[in-house]
């Protein structure tokens, strides 16, 4: 390799990890920092009506960028990989100082923030959909897992590293939860103008607008839906028999059906359709969802049950168990940073279904010691099986996005990476509305009758106990995940009506853990379970990838010795590639096991 691509593949290393570990912090800062938020823009997220805007807040950067990578990936590959990474950065950067100048106040407020985080997830989508393309670009193939690997873990962590962030500058000050991207923001887009370099295939072509449209409409549809599918509807729990989320999300199903028959039509579409032939990229694919279905929900549930149940139980105010919760999790991400990396290096040897496959496995065992504690755990225990699961999903993330990559054709990088991330980001909504949806189901069948007893032991007139057990479960979740004393909360201005000991009991630490513990380790149990099954799951789709498979553009084709061509999937229609025996050692090796495949 010459000297400037030896150089120049760190350059985008670099930078595509700093943009990667920009858009994934941004995505989970916010959720340690709410309350803080909440209470600069004078909001209490738990009154009646409300809580649709503390579910945006949330959810509104994860909809977006589920919704734009595929379009700003077929962008990338039709004008310039590292334009559109550029312009990622810079829109990042300016939405980040749009949340934090608000001078609105109240509801008013929160609307510009939803709708700033909204624009500030279109610099994030841009960002995560070339960032792997460039990489593919700039690293030869027996150099890509690593590569990536570094660059998927970064992403990965990043979303636990927000938690710690958020919790330090939230209450220092609100806004400096926003500012804190914008020197990074200014810094990479500086960067990337001045050091990136356009080494993709552009492939002109029309942009297809029908295909566009129909898939960001129905993908929008369905994501919304499963948003207000977690929210109370009249007098039930959630919302999942409300005609509004039925009709969302039965008219997306519909338009994402017609977008699938609208891009097998149109002569440039923006939806590879064609590349599903590829076995490797399905097989992939399917279980970057399937593990992203298992992992998406599992930080708001880990969070709810630190800041719930045992943090306060060993005597850290509700106050404080925003900061601590993220902290109690850094075993997640310290094991994502040990496995991410290596495995990717070895899957660039030895190949990614072996690693991808175990750490799924590792992942679903993991799911079942988690299902093994008690509510009130050990923490040395707790933190012990969060580092396993951690590098069970470090083992499977990079070598499976590696794998991914190398079986797309070079001027179907920037579309194939960002129909990757579409499955990976769609999974995250769709997991949180699952796991939300299970834990409640578990909360809903014992809680209110065992608050309802609680509160009245303690005198709270049968009124006031009856009102507070009929809220919906989501509300007591909700004040625990955003710190709050939930008791407290809920009670309001009755707890100044009771006697000292009783109000100072029921607002103490041991009242609302022990309250809900049985109710939630139930809607625990449940949520495990379906974990477990989308690992295991995952762990089949990865076993079923295929020997290791390499498509190269250019290329004399290389001799081999064995690796059938069928065991790629690839159909002939689909463009040429290489298969690489997974057990090669060295480049050289690998090269000499490469077996001519198909041309064009």
């Amino acid at each position: 390799m010459p000297l400037a691509s030896a150089h120049y593949k760190w350059i985008a290393l670099s930078n595509t990890t700093l943009g990667m570990l920009m858009a994934t912090i941004n995505a989970s800062i916010m959720l340690i920092a709410l309350p803080d938020i909440f209470r600069g823009i004078g909001v209490n997220p738990l009154q009646p009506g409300n809580t649709s805007l503390l579910l945006w807040l949330i959810m509104g950067y994860l909809v977006v960028t589920a919704v734009l990578v595929v379009s700003f990936g077929r962008l990338g590959d039709m004008f310039g990989r590292v334009r559109m990474f550029n312009l990622g950065f810079a829109l990042f950067a300016f939405f980040s100082i749009m949340l934090s100048v608000t001078w609105l106040h109240g509801t008013a407020a929160a609307w510009w923030l939803i709708g700033m985080r909204v624009a500030q997830g279109v610099g994030g989508a841009m960002l995560m959909a070339n960032s792997s393309a460039i990489l593919t670009d700039a690293f030869p193939a027996n150099e890509r897992g690593l590569a990536l690997g570094l660059n998927q873990v970064a992403g990965i962590a990043g979303s636990f590293i927000g938690l710690v962030l958020g919790g330090l500058l939230g209450p220092i000050g609100w806004r400096y939860v926003f500012l804190v991207s914008v020197p990074f923001g200014v810094l990479g887009a500086i960067w990337s103008y001045l050091k990136l370099q356009e080494r993709g295939i552009r492939r002109p072509a029309r942009l297809d607008w029908a295909g566009n449209l129909t898939f960001g409409a129905g993908l929008i549809a369905v994501l919304v839906g499963i948003t207000y599918g977690i929210q109370p509807y009249g007098g039930h729990t959630m919302g999942w028999t409300s005609p509004l989320v039925l009709s969302l999300i039965s008219a997306g199903l519909a338009v994402l059906v017609l977008f699938c028959v609208i891009e097998t039509r149109v002569a440039d579409p923006m939806f590879r359709l064609a590349l599903f032939r590829i076995r490797p990229f399905t097989a992939g694919n399917m279980a970057s969802l399937l593990a992203g279905l298992g992992r998406g929900g599992l930080m708001f549930i880990l969070i709810i049950w630190l800041q719930g149940i045992y943090l306060p139980i060993h005597g850290y105010s509700f106050s404080d168990t925003p900061l601590w919760a993220g902290i109690a999790m850094l075993p997640l991400t310290v094991g994502f940073l040990i496995a991410g990396p290596v495995s990717g290096w070895l899957s660039d040897r030895l190949g990614a279904r072996p690693f991808a496959t175990g750490g799924m496995i590792v992942a679903a065992a993991s799911f079942v010691l988690l299902q093994m504690l008690p509510v009130n755990f050990v923490y040395w225990q707790f933190a012990a099986i969060l580092l396993l699961n951690g590098i069970g999903m470090g083992l499977f993330a990079s070598p499976n996005r590696a794998a991914i990559m190398n079986s797309l054709p070079p001027e179907r990088r920037g579309a194939g990476a960002g129909m990757s991330a579409t499955f990976q980001n769609s999974a995250m909504v769709l997991s949180i509305g699952i796991f939300f949806t299970l834990i409640i189901l578990g909360l809903a069948s014992a809680l209110p009758s065992a608050l309802s007893h609680g509160l009245v032991a303690q005198g709270v007139p049968k009124a006031d106990a009856a009102r507070v057990a009929a809220l919906p479960p989501v509300a007591i979740m909700f004040a625990a995940l955003l710190g709050y004393n939930p008791v407290q909360t809920l009670l309001g201005n009755v707890i100044g009506r009771l006697p000292a000991s009783h109000a100072a009991y029921l607002t103490g630490h041991t009242f609302f853990p022990s309250l809900i513990s049985a109710p939630f380790q139930h809607g625990l149990d449940i949520a495990f379970d379906f974990a477990i099954a989308a690992c295991l799951i995952a762990a089949v789709a990865s076993l079923l990838r295929g020997r290791r498979y390499v498509h190269e553009l250019h290329g004399t084709p290389a001799r081999a010795a064995a690796a059938p061509e069928e065991d790629s999937g690839l159909p002939a229609q689909v463009p040429a590639g290489a298969l690489v025996t997974a057990g090669a050692g060295r480049p050289r090796a690998a090269a000499a096991r490469l077996t001519a495949a198909r041309r064009r």
